[in-house]
């Protein structure tokens, strides 16, 4: 039995270890969108189904060639060791969608390792009930997901912040060749007796309930015995409860990364409570209360649907807390009633792979359907709304028998009906009103009229955030506004460059680079001899900027655009020997409050270092409802023995916005003008002891304001 054991927990261990591994080491090249991870966790899916489709084939061969095809694709497996991909090779400097470049590199690099381990759990299993047939297989599928879970927590809080990527992809092809050995052993050990591979006999005994005689619960159906196949309606519901629960996790790892950051922690947290549930009902009957459950998850809509409605940010613990536990309660519902609906061993394959399948359906929704065909982050209620219609339905399924079920039932058809009513509202609020409005791989975009005191304007929205707006008279169209105000950091060094001040005309023009276009609004203080160069990474942005708003066109300056991530354009100009010579460089390229982090780390800032020249101002823009980068920034600049000045400015008119930005220069004539030190302040960090992020190390712990 021991070969059973160490082979599954070290399947499972490594499966959920290299998610996260991979997708931080993938992240900067393709422009550090929560949609890396949501595309990374679609690859996962869809090997997981090959996987447990694999495994369900092989089950039925027999015993022989069973062994001599695992142990070839096993041993084919090792020669993809280390998976660690070439960042020549992969990175992404083209335009549009990487998402068909991030499955390819996936599938290369790490695909038949991850095919051989997510077969491991049911083939596992299914040679277990073989060898064990008074023992429950279900109860390994418990042991599996604790694995998973021991991968996912450890690696935000012991892997990644004590190890290089370097040295995690080592340990891991080390770990894998251990996963090899112990496969083999199982493999030889289960397969010994020639013949069909099959035992119909074991198979034909009743499936052992997992809770002693007569503590079953009234309710609670026994798993089923019967020898036909499950029916279409029932592997229908194994399908819809699966896709359901996969589903909500993308959904809600979208809505929590959209507003933060993309690193593993946030991918992380979601994923563990999604096995803590698998774990929680397929150890015990007695882990899933439906009642008790069904009534948690409803309750949990409605902070839910108020934070989705109000489109308004709460604190980073709130959103965590709304988010996470609907969650929670989402997939214990799903994963509750799938267990209940489980069939006997003799089908086992057939449930995972139904399972599979459905966990891939919900992963193409989330991570391919919803960004092709919806304007904007409408997955998360849709999902929730399929999640209680899938209740139903199987409460439903159920009503016929247990009369004191109608109740309960006409209770779930209540709530489903006002979600999906509520979900119909949302999607028509979120969509109104907008002149234009777009959604792709970088996140939810729209052009949105409005007016004040001075007049109508356009604002562009990202998420949540405003990204500039425009005043529509003629008069105001090249006002800098919002972020971008005269009397912003930003404003300040683009008004007070030291060069603006030089006796020769000639030389007081400025090259400017600016990391993110937003709707242009910099253009507007550039003078004749200027020039400005924008780096944006979302086509979308550079379109809707043409369309809708004209600092650029109406700009004194010459101002050219260059699409791709920043990052890699920039490097691939130093590349060339072609480094900008920046007079002042300009980072702003948040997407909504969530913070591209490839952009701040130490090797980010050695190239805009190399762009600057030697009296550049670089200026970074920090305003963040959750995170605290300020010290972050600092240690940068401490590394590279920069100075640094924080200026706050506050809204003191219609049209401005309470922003923080850094400049960090070594220019001590700008650092001394007295416009730039009466505005500048000592930012309070408390205790905190900031380590400068890196390619290899990134702790949001240290900053987010809790």
């Amino acid at each position: 039995m021991a070969a059973y054991l160490i082979t599954i927990f070290l399947s499972s261990f490594l499966l959920f270890q290299v998610q996260p591994l991979i997708g931080r080491y993938i992240l900067p090249w393709f422009g550090g969108s929560p949609a890396v991870w949501t595309t990374c966790m679609l690859f996962f899916q869809v090997m997981l189904l090959a996987g447990y489709g694999y495994a369900h084939y092989l089950t039925g061969l027999a015993a022989k060639k069973q062994r001599l095809l695992h142990l070839f694709l096993l041993a084919a497996s090792l020669a993809f060791l280390p998976i660690a991909p070439s960042a020549a090779y992969w990175k992404s400097s083209s335009e549009g969608s990487p998402l068909g470049a991030i499955l390819l590199l996936l599938t290369v690099n790490i695909g038949a390792p991850y095919l051989i381990l997510s077969s491991t759990a049911p083939l596992v299993q299914h040679w277990f009930a073989r060898s064990f047939p008074e023992r429950s297989p279900y109860r390994l599928y418990a042991l599996s997901n604790s694995a998973s879970l021991l991968a996912l927590v450890s690696y935000p809080f012991l892997v990644e912040p004590t190890l290089t990527l370097s040295r995690q992809v080592g340990l891991w092809s080390w770990g894998f060749l251990l996963f090899a050995a112990s496969c083999t052993w199982c493999t030889l050990l289960s397969t010994r007796e020639e013949g069909s591979g099959e035992d119909i006999t074991s198979w034909q005994r009743p499936h052992p309930d997992p809770l002693p005689e007569g503590e079953r619960e009234a309710d609670v159906p026994p798993p089923a015995t019967q020898e036909s196949p499950p029916g279409s309606g029932l592997t229908l519901l194994w399908l819809m409860l699966s896709a359901c629960g996969s589903a909500a996790l993308l959904a809600t790892t979208n809505q929590v990364c959209q507003e933060v950051a993309v690193v593993p922690f946030l991918w992380v947290a979601p994923l563990t409570l999604y096995l803590v549930t698998f774990i929680i009902c397929f150890n015990s009957d007695r882990g899933y209360q439906r009642g008790a459950f069904a009534t948690m998850f409803f309750i949990s809509l409605l902070p839910a649907c108020w934070l989705l409605y109000a489109k308004k940010s709460a604190s980073l613990p709130i959103e965590l807390l709304v988010f996470l536990e609907l969650l929670f309660a989402c997939c214990m519902v799903c994963h509750g009633e799938l267990v209940r609906l489980r069939p006997g061993p003799r089908y086992l394959t057939r449930f995972y792979l139904t399972m599979s399948v459905g966990g891939a359906v919900g992963g193409l929704f989330v991570a391919l359907v919803a960004p092709l065909f919806f304007k904007g982050y409408w997955e998360l209620p849709i999902v929730l709304t399929a999640s209680s219609l899938a209740l139903a339905l199987t409460w439903y399924r159920e009503g016929g028998r247990r009369p004191r079920n109608r109740r309960a039932l006409a209770g779930v058809a209540l709530a489903t009906l006002s979600l999906a009513g509520f979900t119909i509202f949302y999607i028509a609020k979120s969509d109104g009103g907008a002149l234009a409005s777009s959604r792709n791989f970088y996140g939810v975009l729209r052009v949105v009229p409005s007016w004040d005191s001075r007049g109508s304007l356009l604002y562009l929205v990202n998420g949540r955030v405003l990204h500039g707006f425009q005043y529509q008279d003629p008069q105001l169209k090249k006002l800098a506004t919002t972020y971008y105000a005269p009397e912003s950091g930003v404003g300040l060094a683009l008004r007070f460059h030291p060069r603006r001040t030089a006796a020769d005309p000639e030389r007081r023009a400025l090259h400017i680079g600016v990391v993110g276009l937003g709707t242009g609004t910099l253009a507007a203080y550039g003078q004749k001899g200027d020039s400005f160069r924008f780096y944006e990474i979302n086509n979308d942005v550079i379109d809707f900027a043409d369309r809708y708003f004209s600092f650029r066109r109406d700009s004194a300056a010459r101002v050219e655009t260059v699409p791709g991530d920043a990052r890699i354009q920039m490097e691939a100009e130093l590349k060339r020997q072609q480094p900008q010579k920046f007079d002042v460089l300009v980072v702003d390229a948040f997407t909504s409050d969530s913070i591209p982090v490839h952009l701040l780390t130490r090797e980010c800032v050695s190239i805009y270092r190399q762009h600057l020249n030697p009296d550049g101002l670089l200026l970074i823009h920090v305003t963040n409802h959750f995170l605290d980068l300020v010290p972050v920034v600092e240690a940068q600049a401490r590394t590279f023995g920069y100075r640094t000045a924080t200026i706050s400015s506050k809204r003191q008119q219609v049209g401005e916005s309470d922003c923080l930005w850094m400049v960090v220069t070594n220019n001590e004539a700008f650092l001394k003008r007295e416009e730039i030190r009466s505005r500048s302040i000592e930012h309070e960090t408390g205790s905190r002891q900031v380590t400068g992020w890196t390619d290899d190390f990134v702790s949001l712990w240290q900053i987010v304001k809790w």
